[in-house]
């Protein structure tokens, strides 16, 4: 069992020593694989301590789960340790979905300032109480973000971020476990947790942006909401929403149109002064529904009239063409030198040939030193300035170079 676990170690790291590492192992024997990925992704550190560690556990046992973070949390000795359980993981330029394995992301941040939180929900008479937020700080500049969506209103928490954190971005995804709620395990800091979230604010003398790849193309014409009830929408254009919608199916091509059938989304602008909307410019909702007698598209959010809207189609092609063009643009504002990616779970083969496709893409697109992550149940990213959680992205954290 030993020997399956450290099947794929790579050899000790003999290169110039490096900021950010990466690790990922697999095996029947997860206290094995744990230190393994977490070895992998501190060599290139160089003996340094690691500042923060990333892990991202996938096995059929959340007991195992426990063993294999808690081992990892303790062999890396990092000042800040976070991570969760997932139905797959990334690292080591590989995601392996549906197996027991461990990835590890290693960072060493001595200047930078980290603030490690719990957070917990509770009922009362007059709503829903979070507690174990840390105000945020002038030198706050990201907040890492791992939850699990059956013990927390993640949504909720996300929409209202921008007031209770002052604008902080926020970036991570949901996590998952063995047989749904109850198997998810959240850790941080030698600590496993059952329910709620873990994260970290980070700030200080770091550089850090983030990069959301919703992974739509848009079809037809941009047009202004003139009539909706919630997440109904009831007018396009000024026409009845489910017309319009046939009318811009009916000038598909036959390709597109099948594309339509196989899932259809919407697109929201976020800057409604924009001369010109295009692909990126828009926040992506799922259609939910259409009904014909009420004349009604219903879309998977609330969209207040006066808003310009677009639909979106979504494949591996357009995905991948959106997350290559993302990286085009981000690459020109600034190099990165370490990232963590949440690509969702419905983006590796489901999506694309194999699971490998996003964390070669951002290897590619962006040069990182290390890069690993977790194929999550639901992603968080900004988008224009604002905090979202999303569906079928790829969200980023990048680290920037040193300076």
């Amino acid at each position: 069992m030993v020997l399956d676990a450290i099947k794929g170690a790579r050899p000790s790291h003999t290169g110039p020593m490096s900021d950010y590492g990466d690790g990922l192992a697999q095996g029947a024997d997860l206290v094995a694989a744990a230190e393994n990925a977490v070895s992998q992704a501190t060599a290139p550190l160089g003996g340094r301590r690691p500042d923060l560690l990333a892990l991202f556990v996938c096995h059929p046992d959340p007991a195992e789960i426990a063993r294999a973070g808690e081992r990892a949390m303790e062999v890396a000795g990092a000042r800040v340790a976070v991570g969760c359980s997932a139905g797959g993981v990334i690292g080591d330029g590989r995601g392996v979905e549906a197996a027991p394995a461990v990835a590890a992301w290693a960072g060493a941040l001595p200047e930078a300032t980290f603030t490690p939180f719990h957070l917990d929900a509770s009922r009362t008479d007059t709503g829903i109480v979070v507690g174990g937020m840390p105000a945020r700080t002038d030198a706050d500049e990201v907040a890492l973000v791992l939850a699990d969506p059956y013990t927390f209103p993640i949504q909720g928490f996300v929409e209202h971020s921008g007031t209770a954190l002052k604008g902080l971005p926020m970036v991570g995804g949901l996590a998952s476990g063995p047989g749904g709620a109850g198997g998810t395990r959240l850790f941080l800091d030698g600590k496993v947790y059952e329910r709620g979230v873990v994260g970290v604010t980070i700030g200080g003398d770091v550089r850090v942006r983030t990069l959301v790849s919703q992974g739509c193309r848009p079809v037809g014409l941009a047009m202004t909401v003139t009539a909706a009830e919630g997440p109904h929408l009831q007018g396009l254009a000024g026409q009845p929403a489910y017309r319009k919608l046939e009318q811009i199916i009916s000038e598909l091509d036959e390709a597109e149109q099948q594309m339509v059938a196989q899932g259809l989304h919407l697109g929201v602008a976020m800057d409604e002064y924009a001369d010109d909307h295009r692909q990126g410019d828009f926040l992506i909702r799922g259609v939910v529904g259409a009904d014909p007698d009420e004349g009604t598209v219903t879309v998977g959010d609330v969209v207040e009239v006066g808003r310009t809207v677009r639909f979106q189609v979504r494949d591996a092609a357009s995905a991948d063409a959106d997350l290559d063009w993302l990286m085009t643009r981000f690459r020109g504002e600034g190099g990165t030198a370490g990232a963590l990616l949440f690509s969702c779970n419905g983006r590796g083969r489901a999506m694309f040939p194999d699971a490998d496709h996003d964390v070669l893409a951002v290897r590619r697109g962006l040069e990182p030193q290390g890069v690993a992550g977790f194929f999550a149940a639901g992603e968080i990213g900004p988008v224009a300035a604002r905090n979202h959680l999303h569906a079928f992205t790829a969200s980023v954290l990048a680290f920037g170079d040193s300076a």
